[in-house]
């Protein structure tokens, strides 16, 4: 197994012990270090965990890593974070930066090897600065929704395959790609067995992170926070996803940062999301506590690529997991095949991606820490 390879756990519960037991790497510089847990209300044992120290002599910034917002894609964050651990931590300066790494916000999906919680909501829509969960939010979404969410069992993939196909350029041709995407991707808050569903209130998962938001902003002058993503994207580089309320261009970061690709949450640049948690630190920044220092980013590791194969197969995959998770398959070869496009989407086996992927992390985290002030 190569050095890359061995980064990525197999299990919900292997990563979970990992990222405990990283805890005695982290006490040689923060000595008050400790380990935190918030355990999901229900049977299964599932904690968000986060290890957390203020700085030892003054809280000028504070280093934020976050895993797991999307569940299955928990594996790659899960690998990305102990990097960091390993090899970028060691550089910071306890002195004047304290450090909270967060593993799996959403603990179910990691598990369960699901892009959402138990009750299907994604948490990326939940992030939802005073609006609140408005059911009639993205009204076309309504347009599509049946033909991403069929209430039937899947029998044949060929079969499902060919009407995807058919239904997805009848929609493009009525709708336009662009239309199509934005309705699809957006969020939605009314259909809670469909594609990107918000739900009706703030879980606690996000609630977690909002308190954790409000902690580093309160006690620290400066706030850096690396999410990690899987999905979108071109296969081999991964992409800096800026919120769409930073003030600075892409341009500006791909030359301050030294990394070819960046871009922002926007429908033009990316695709716009409503509820995003970026956008929601950006907002509690910009609204409570304007005169600190805030940045930003998700990591989004592409899998299927950015190709007209990877904007049309992404859609289709999400459609036959979801489908078989609600009303099943004719067949386990069926469910198979369902669920292996599906980890193939979000956390992707292959071993010249995921060391691509550990050497564009390696890229991206020299670059910003050493931008932001946080290594030399």
């Amino acid at each position: 197994m190569t050095e890359a390879q061995a980064l990525f756990p197999e299990t919900y519960e292997q990563s979970r012990e990992r990222f405990r037991n990283n805890l005695t790497a982290v006490r040689p510089m923060w000595p008050q270090a400790k380990l935190f847990q918030h355990k999901l209300a229900g049977d299964e044992d599932l904690t968000i965990d986060w290890i957390y120290s203020a700085a030892t002599e003054g809280n000028e910034k504070i280093m934020l890593f976050t895993t797991g917002e999307h569940g299955v894609e928990g594996y790659v964050g899960s690998a990305m974070l102990q990097r960091f651990i390993e090899f970028y931590m060691p550089q910071l300066a306890p002195k004047k930066t304290g450090i909270l790494l967060v593993h799996a916000i959403n603990p179910w999906g990691m598990k369960h090897h699901r892009r959402g919680t138990a009750k299907n909501v994604d948490l990326n829509r939940t992030f939802i600065w005073n609006d609140g969960f408005d059911p009639t939010f993205n009204p076309d979404y309504d347009k599509i929704h049946t033909f991403l969410s069929p209430a039937t069992k899947i029998k044949n993939i060929t079969a499902s395959n060919l009407i995807y196909m058919a239904g997805l350029f009848w929609r493009i041709a009525r709708m336009g790609m662009r239309d199509f995407r934005y309705a699809l991707l957006l969020g939605q808050y009314r259909h809670p067995q469909g594609l990107y569903y918000g739900g009706t209130e703030t879980p606690e998962e996000t609630r977690t992170l909002m308190e954790l938001y409000r902690k580093a902003l309160t006690d620290y002058d400066q706030v850096l926070q690396l999410d990690m993503h899987t999905g979108y994207g071109p296969r081999y580089q991964m992409s800096l996803v800026n919120s769409a309320l930073e003030t600075g261009t892409s341009k500006y970061f791909v030359k301050r940062f030294n990394y070819p690709l960046v871009v922002a949450a926007t429908a033009d640049e990316f695709y716009a999301i409503r509820g995003d948690m970026i956008d929601y630190i950006y907002a509690l920044q910009q609204n409570e506590f304007p005169k600190k220092r805030l940045y930003s980013t998700s990591f989004e590791f592409g899998t299927l690529g950015d190709t007209w194969y990877g904007l049309f197969q992404s859609p289709r995959v999400m459609i036959h997991e979801n489908r078989a998770y609600w009303h099943g398959t004719q067949n386990e070869n069926v469910l198979a095949y369902a669920k292996h496009g599906f980890e193939e989407l979000f956390h992707p086996a292959a071993k010249d991606w995921r060391e691509k992927a550990v050497k564009d992390a390696d890229q991206a985290f020299s670059g910003i820490l050493k931008a932001e002030g946080y290594i030399a």
